[in-house]
């Protein structure tokens, strides 16, 4: 007689990326992710949030009467899907085709192999340091991670039906509209789910990037102010985020039988500073690659480029960590922005042209993916974080969410690999890719732009030193400025007021209701940006 063990048991009852049927879907789908993303990114220059739109269709799925789909009512199969479906869409636009348009707008078509070999191998270190990250004290699973709710708060009300699914849908209803009158209705939705100090400090920084031209007749980008504020605001974040990793075992931790065990981190400091470590050390492996098959050899000297290297990588991890940190918080990740800081610190500092196109071309790869991969477990940690044992069948969920996100990745990969000389050629390139080669090309033209960057990186840090590590008000102060969507900042600051408002009169019955409309904000802005695909051709 075999006694069987209940750990094992409950690590086995959670689904399987590599089940047949599951897999199929994954790769299917993540075809569909990946071309919605090539063509939007090339042609209207925006990523759609195809994490709630995967979700959406797994749902469908799982409902059409035939044996081998009904497995996909699994809410976890649905998350499994959905998670490899948004990854394919981020990877593809974000991770691969912008950064390798770099060279290509540069007008080095021949380093476009060398640095997507590179961006390839940094995609895989993004995703991997992500998943050894996720809920620790850097990274929590209680964050607030909006995307990852919305794509949770879909799958239940799915399975649910009933009232969840009613206001889900209404909600979606007002962000289809919403977008229809090219409203920003995503920035309403986040503000209804993420982190209220976070989130206010983002809509001033919308609404100062907005009106700046209007009240004092000056353009608060062109004059570097919003990349000093982030300059100063990352440093402190990066000083806090080594402090939740070289701090004492232990402290400030709630006895484990205090608390609900979904509250507690499952990643220590010690796997913590692993994890980076890791990631850096894959970081250098990409930046190594770029440098040596693209021939940084003929530009710079053994111990430049070595230093180069070192450096690319440096700047990879904390733009991965930057560009997350500010994911978590407010559901809107300023990639394009903090890789401009990069570009412009390597202006100031003599960077080569070439190697500096290089250089931007690796690290803009990193976060994009980080972020969304974050968003998807978030989804999967509420949809399994009722189950008990909880802990074994938590890791397991965010094991096989990993590797469906791998599938995603690499079908992403290949689209890439096949299709980015039919876009060149054709002249549909990333506006990111653009500015970043225009600007390499141009120079610093500002005079005094390394006063004005570190001038303005004190009141970046002092707030950021100010809202703690927990709220990152220096880090979304720095992306409202420098994101500049026209009208976010009312939307913001409308659904803040609503959200306060209501929590007041409702109590802690409040939030389902309110992260049941952010969702559904989020979703009918996603359904929205799909959609123009067709509008775009």
């Amino acid at each position: 007689m075999t006694i069987s063990d209940p750990l094992a048991d409950a690590a086995r009852a959670h689904p399987r990326a590599f089940e047949p049927t599951v897999l199929v879907l994954t790769v299917v789908l993540s075809v569909v992710g990946a071309i919605i993303g090539l063509h939007l990114i090339t042609t209207l220059g925006i990523s759609a949030n195809t994490s709630v739109i995967g979700a959406l269709i797994a749902m469908i799925i799982g409902r059409i009467n035939l044996a081998a789909l009904r497995k996909m009512r699994s809410i976890h199969r649905q998350n499994l899907v959905q998670s490899a479906v948004s990854g394919s869409t981020f990877a593809a636009a974000n991770s691969l085709l912008a950064p390798i348009a770099v060279p290509f707008a540069f007008g080095r078509a021949d380093l476009v192999w060398p640095v997507f070999i590179g961006v390839a191998i940094g995609l895989v270190a993004d995703s991997y340091v992500l998943y050894r990250l996720f809920n620790s004290r850097l990274l929590p699973a209680q964050a607030a991670w909006p995307p990852g709710i919305a794509a949770a708060d879909t799958i239940i009300a799915g399975d649910k039906g009933g009232r969840r699914a009613a206001v889900l849908a209404g909600g979606a209803v007002v962000g289809i509209i919403g977008s229809l009158f090219k409203l920003p209705v995503s920035a309403a939705g986040v503000a209804f789910i993420g982190n209220i100090w976070a989130l206010g400090m983002f809509g001033i920084g919308l609404m100062f990037s907005q009106y700046s031209p209007t009240w004092w007749g000056v353009d608060l980008t062109d004059l570097y102010i919003p990349h000093g504020v982030m300059i100063g605001a990352g440093l402190v974040a990066l000083g806090q985020a080594a402090h939740l990793m070289f701090r004492r075992k232990g402290r400030d931790q709630p006895p484990a039988t205090s608390v609900d065990p979904s509250e507690l981190p499952q990643v220590d400091e010690k796997a913590l500073r692993t994890g980076v470590l890791q990631g850096y050390l894959l970081f250098v492996v990409g930046a190594a690659a770029v440098a040596l098959v693209g021939g940084l050899l003929s530009e710079l000297s053994v111990p430049m480029l070595i230093l180069w290297i070192l450096a690319a990588a440096l700047a990879a991890i904390i733009h991965e960590i930057i560009v997350g940190l500010a994911a978590m918080h407010s559901g809107w990740f300023p990639a394009f922005a903090v890789t401009l800081i990069f570009l412009v610190l390597g202006l100031l500092v003599g960077v080569p042209p070439v190697a500096l196109a290089m250089f931007v071309g690796y690290t803009s790869a990193t976060g994009p993916a980080f972020a969304d991969m974050g968003y998807d477990f978030k989804a999967g940690w509420l949809l399994r974080k009722e189950h008990r044992p909880y802990d074994v069948f938590e890791r397991s969920g965010r094991f096989q969410q990993y590797l469906a996100s791998l599938v995603g990745f690499a079908v992403a990969t290949i689209a890439v690999a096949v299709s980015w000389q039919a876009f060149f050629g054709n002249g549909l390139l990333p506006p990111v890719a653009k500015v970043y080669a225009t600007t390499i090309h141009a120079g610093l033209t500002e005079p005094n732009v390394l006063m004005t960057l570190l001038l303005w990186a004190v009141p970046g840090a002092l707030i950021q030193l100010f809202g703690g590590s927990n709220r990152q008000m220096g880090v979304l102060l720095a992306t409202g400025l420098l994101v500049a969507t026209p009208q976010a900042c009312w939307l913001v600051f409308g659904a803040l007021v609503v959200r306060i408002v209501y929590r007041w009169r409702r109590g802690d019955r409040a939030d389902e209701d309110l992260n049941l409309v952010g969702a559904g904000l989020i979703a009918g802005d996603a359904l929205y940006s799909t959609g123009r695909i067709f509008e775009s051709k």
